[in-house]
């Protein structure tokens, strides 16, 4: 019988579980993607959503290890906001003896670095400024005044908790780490995305797609090709 991978994709902020949608088919069903559901978006569009990542990681945890088939290999990845969150469900894991294979970490600095340009607590359109600045583009939803009260909350509470992010363990993990970055990514520099060396005891590889920290819109068969490797 062949071992199946479950990829678990944290989002970065502001996404739902259906951009990973599309790696399923990618996969090939040589992998099984399974994202993470936050609230405040989509399915749970009417939940309060998160404002603190290690809170999300905690209320996260239990419905990852409930999808996950018996005997499955897990491999974690998460971009930006995701990055971290996949980091704080790595230390969840591990703590239930639950074998995570591989960290893919992408567009983020280490966990211990904060971002020095922030985008909380700032009035609607600087903020929707400073995120379009961020991310590289503008989400065309975000034109349209009904698309934009639907996802505004949930924009600024991801933002608030990934640039409040504080890691729960000073502890590295005892997992290989891959830390992924966009070759022109203006947002996160090759030192940060490289400082995750220090954030595992086990192997730690550092990867560049060309593009830039949105990389990943137009690389998602390259992303998932690092999981064999």
């Amino acid at each position: 019988m062949v071992q199946m991978t479950a990829l678990v994709c944290a989002p970065f902020a502001g996404a739902g579980p259906s951009f990973f949608h599309p790696w399923r088919a990618l996969a090939g069903g040589r992998w099984r993607v399974v994202p993470v559901e936050l609230p405040g978006r989509e399915r749970r569009i009417l939940e309060t959503p998160y404002r603190n990542v290690v809170e999300a990681a905690v209320n996260s945890v239990d419905d990852v290890v409930a999808d996950l088939g018996e005997k499955e290999r897990i491999v974690l990845f998460g971009h930006s906001l995701g990055a971290v969150l996949a980091y704080e469900l790595g230390h969840l894991l591990s703590a239930r003896d639950v074998k995570v294979e591989r960290l893919i970490v992408s567009g983020s600095p280490g966990p211990w670095t904060q971002r020095e340009r922030r985008a909380t607590g700032l009035p609607e359109e600087e903020f929707l400024a400073r995120v379009e600045e961020f991310a590289g583009f503008r989400h065309e939803a975000l034109d349209h005044p009904e698309m934009r009260e639907l996802i505004l909350p949930v924009l600024r509470a991801d933002c608030e908790m990934h640039e409040n992010y504080v890691p729960s363990s000073d502890k590295p993990l005892s997992v290989p780490i891959c830390s992924v970055r966009g070759s022109s990514d203006g947002l996160v520099a090759a030192e940060q995305a490289q400082e995750w060396r220090m954030a595992t005891t086990d192997k730690f590889s550092y990867v560049e797609f060309p593009g830039d920290h949105m990389y990943l819109v137009d690389s998602a068969r390259e992303v998932l090709g690092l999981i064999e490797g």
